[in-house]
């Protein structure tokens, strides 16, 4: 009997997910997105790669955990890509880096700033770090149809959590400060970990690839989370992404049609 080759980290084999798949950081925000599958179930975990599998509208999809940041994430892309998957969509959480963002509200970015070094190494610093647009559209209208005030500003995608939150006890905080100020007045809204990676990812390998998050925090302002930040507010990116991915599946079954 043949062996099934399984991929590294993911521990997923090639046909197990179909073409479309979430990525959440945490593994505890997978099992709440694998609620909304029909006939879901735990496919694999391995290392903070936890993957289920299920349906939606009768369409086979996924959703794998990627862990904290651009390396883990881009591993977990990478080798869904490998198992057959073409359309990704990041569901996470951010922080807010301007006034009208606040706590609660759904952010779809329409762009990224490369402040991370994982996408250097897919692309060159000139090349732009956008979600696919016809997945940037589903979001937004599925975003407006579940009445969730929505931001589709450019995020800040980082490298590190705590350069952000206490940049001023880091040797390098002058070019810090610089830094996220230039960012704040060109007019980001958000920051997270791993947006300017997937885009990059997606764009390099044919992925469709986008981003909807919620704000954890109000402008300039920490959230503990467990004291503060409503955590079943993370349900409004999780409906919009699962109201998204279905235009993107009705959308392909049309065009093949």
């Amino acid at each position: 009997m043949t062996e099934v080759k399984r991929m590294m980290h993911i521990a997923v084999a090639k046909g197990e997910v179909g073409k479309y798949v979430f990525l959440p950081g945490s593994v505890e925000r997978a099992r709440i997105i694998a609620e909304y599958f029909d006939n879901p179930r735990q496919l694999a975990h391995h290392r903070e790669h936890l993957t289920f599998v299920g349906e939606l509208d009768g369409e086979p999809v996924a959703v794998t955990s990627t862990g904290i940041g651009g390396p883990s994430a881009a591993i977990a892309a990478e080798e869904l890509y490998q198992c057959g998957a073409h359309t990704m969509m990041r569901i996470g959480s951010c922080a807010s880096t301007a006034p009208h963002v606040k706590i609660g509200h759904v952010i779809i970015p329409k762009g990224a700033v490369r402040m991370e070094e994982t996408g250097h190494h897919y692309l060159p610093v000139e090349f732009p770090a956008v979600p696919d647009y016809e997945s940037f559209k589903a979001l937004k209208l599925a975003a407006k149809e579940c009445g969730y005030p929505a931001d589709t500003g450019i995020t800040i995608t980082k490298d590190s959590y705590y350069t952000e939150v206490s940049p001023q006890t880091k040797p390098v905080y002058p070019e810090l400060k610089w830094k996220w100020e230039a960012y704040e007045k060109a007019g980001a809204t958000s920051t997270s970990m791993e947006c300017s990676l997937l885009f990059l990812l997606g764009a390099s390998r044919g992925i469709r690839m986008s981003s909807v998050m919620v704000s954890a925090t109000n402008h300039r302002e920490y959230s503990n989370d467990m004291g503060d930040y409503p955590s079943n507010w993370e349900r409004r990116a999780i409906e919009v992404g699962i109201a998204g991915m279905r235009k993107l599946i009705a959308s392909d079954r049309q065009k093949n049609a």
